[in-house]
């Protein structure tokens, strides 16, 4: 299994990182992560780097592709050349992914039309735009397109995908590895669940640009 792993600047960094660190201990399996350009790419805020290694020329039939969000994924909403490659790798992919607003790339990639979808719950009912249904959950699977829902979702995805392509055994195993056991200390973790003065205020956040609270990935 070969994926393809779509890095650019002023992405969230844990919507790439996670399901990576999931895919990456399937064996046989390759992660490459690929950009416009080789080098590195920072994330929201210019505080982390990571490495595109290929370029989307060298990377052009992947068995799967991974898109994850951040705010940069609203530039490349227009970007063509991103644009046109997601259309042409979706062409040979088994499976074509997005973690959070990379939803919204391949929306605007015209791959969402017609298919259930799913993404940050701040940004949800945007999926209608690109002639998608929205659909709450931690990930959508809709034909050979899965989109999850915020950041830590990317990772419940990734072992469904070692489940589907592996085994629920490497999964389990993959999952026990890196101690993938979620018991966080507040129940707070979607909008049905968080008090509604939470949800607001994450709203009011988003809408202002908060660095922390922004549906950005």
């Amino acid at each position: 299994m070969e994926i393809a792993l779509l890095l650019y600047d002023r992405l969230a960094p844990l919507d790439a990182v996670g399901p990576f660190e999931v895919l990456r201990n399937v064996p046989g399996w390759t992660v490459r992560t690929v950009g416009k350009q080789r080098g590195e790419v920072r994330s929201e805020g210019g505080s982390l780097g990571l490495v595109v290694d290929h370029t989307l020329e060298e990377v052009t039939e992947p068995n799967l592709v991974l898109v994850p969000g951040g705010r940069g994924s609203r530039t490349l909403m227009h970007d063509e050349e991103v644009l046109s490659w997601l259309r042409e790798v979706d062409r040979v992919t088994k499976w074509t992914t997005s973690v959070c607003t990379g939803s919204l790339l391949l929306g605007a990639a015209g791959l969402l039309e017609g298919r259930r979808a799913t993404t940050n719950w701040l940004v949800l009912e945007a999926m209608r735009q690109f002639g998608a249904e929205p659909v709450g959950g931690r990930f959508v699977e809709d034909g050979k397109v899965i989109t999850a829902a915020g950041v830590t979702a990317g990772i419940d995805m990734a072992l469904h995908l070692v489940a589907r392509e592996a085994d629920p055994r490497v999964a389990e195993a993959v999952q026990l590895g890196i101690e993938y056991d979620p018991d966080p200390p507040f129940d707070s973790g979607s909008p049905e669940k968080a008090d509604p003065e939470i949800v607001e205020l994450v709203r009011r956040a988003a809408s202002a640009g908060g660095p922390l609270l922004e549906p950005s990935g």
